[in-house]
């Protein structure tokens, strides 16, 4: 009888020991709300790129160049880069030779945010930092030429409404360059839109246009798609470009 209950003791560790690593490593806090996710990344912060084994060379090639090549032509465009983190896609796009580029990154964490400042020193004056939410962008409509979302829209708590925020902010014929989570890993993010196929359906539905795919890490595709120039703007207008929330930038 003693066997059984420490089996049974050993199984409710384990189930217990895989529910608390899917909420708190695999989806990265989502699943607590956004105040648990915000302190999560806060904690992380410093050592998120360690982690996250980012490299340069690999951020430029994989994340700068294709963003850069959509928008040849645009000599100064405007780029948000949404849930930035520690800045990983301004610091890609700036290395990657676009200079005349004014970017803008916002995040919820400000530890993220400090991170993200500290590395892109050498660029103050072209890349700017907002404490900011996904789901309440503080811009007024179509403001951007591009606006970018990778690896985390999984981890946001209202995924399209975070979408229709970054439609919303997008100049028309502006680019959308998303991540989409992939293989089977995305089966462990219910209510989000991982899982090949589903984030290009849901940009269909909202009218973009030129969605395109292709494979990019092990766990993600990558997508982007261009916001036609007929496509009606929501009613709801945001605040003003970079004001009333907290800027980081001193």
């Amino acid at each position: 009888m003693a066997v059984l209950w420490i089996a049974v003791g050993a199984v409710l560790v384990a189930l217990v020991g895989a529910v608390a690593y899917w909420l708190l490593v695999i989806t990265e806090g989502t699943y607590l709300g956004t105040s648990a996710v915000i302190l999560m990344y806060d904690w992380a912060a410093r050592r998120y790129d360690k982690i996250k084994d980012l490299r340069y060379i690999n951020e430029v090639y994989y994340v700068g160049l294709p963003i850069c090549s959509s928008l040849h032509g645009m000599g100064a465009p405007r780029i948000l880069d949404v849930a930035t983190g520690t800045g990983r896609v301004p610091l890609a796009i700036r290395r990657a030779g676009n200079d005349g580029a004014y970017i803008i990154g916002v995040d919820r964490s400000r530890q993220m945010l400090a991170e993200a400042q500290a590395a892109a020193a050498e660029f103050r004056g072209r890349i700017a930092w907002l404490r900011a939410d996904a789901v309440a962008l503080p811009f007024d409509n179509a403001v951007f030429d591009a606006v970018t979302c990778l690896e985390a829209l999984e981890f946001v708590v209202a995924p399209d409404r975070a979408l229709r925020e970054m439609v919303r902010v997008l100049k028309p014929g502006g680019v959308l360059w998303l991540s989409n989570r992939v293989g089977w890993e995305a089966r462990l993010f219910p209510g989000r839109l991982a899982g090949r196929g589903r984030l290009e359906v849901r940009l269909r539905e909202m009218g973009l246009r030129d969605i395109d795919t292709k494979r990019w890490q092990i766990h993600y595709d990558l997508v982007h798609a261009r916001k036609p120039i007929a496509l009606q703007q929501p009613e709801r207008v945001g605040a003003r470009f970079i004001q009333s929330q907290e800027r980081i930038n001193p």
